[in-house]
């Protein structure tokens, strides 16, 4: 009796595991899927994945970076671009950026990031009466170490990056603040960066 009533606790245990692996699973899938479809159907413009160009082809595009972090580098075909500073696992690269909560759609002038130091929404916000610059949040640029810790997507998104970049990255929960929830921003939540590369050093 007391092997059976085991077997059975056993076998309960292992599918509440199993269900919360396949719930995460799911989660990802669909957010992989959702930013995909975004991408290529509601962006605008409307982008193709990079394994898709053909040679020579100037159509603006994303790249992929762990299959859960997609950028999309506005100035990519700019003749310059190849002249200047690139980013790797040892730079230090200044940026400006807005970061977002992703709900799969156009994020306009309107959308509210949830962290962000450009100077233009300073005085939008003090219009608004919100004093955001108070306390932590700052609109002095973002000297990002590319050894630190720091967000993983952000850390993918950066990589590869050449200095004057104006770039866009959409990343799942897991690339961006996990299963929990971090600050105001709700648990397994896909996020967005837009960001200038100012400097890499």
């Amino acid at each position: 009796m007391l092997m059976k009533r085991s077997l059975v606790i056993l076998s309960l245990l292992l599918a509440w595991l199993l269900s919360g692996c396949s719930q995460e699973v799911d989660t990802l899938s669909e957010q992989r899927e959702k930013l995909v479809s975004y991408l290529e159907r509601t962006h605008s413009p409307t982008l193709t994945p990079e394994t898709s160009l053909e040679e020579g082809s100037q159509l603006p595009y994303y790249t992929t970076a762990g299959n859960t972090v997609y950028r999309y580098i506005k100035n990519v075909y700019d003749p310059e671009r190849v002249n200047k500073p690139v980013v790797d696992e040892n730079s230090t690269v200044t940026i400006t950026f807005r970061a977002y909560v992703f709900e799969f759609s156009n994020i306009t002038d309107s959308t509210f990031p949830f962290w962000s130091n450009d100077p233009l929404l300073e005085n939008a916000y003090k219009e608004l009466g919100l004093s955001v610059g108070q306390g932590g949040w700052t609109f002095e640029p973002l000297h990002v170490e590319m050894r630190a810790g720091i967000l993983n997507g952000l850390r993918l998104a950066l990589l590869g990056c050449h200095e004057g970049d104006d770039v866009e990255t959409y990343m799942t929960y897991n690339m961006a603040y996990g299963d929990s929830y971090f600050s105001t921003i709700p648990r397994e939540s896909p996020v967005a960066w837009f960001f200038t590369v100012d400097a890499v050093e």
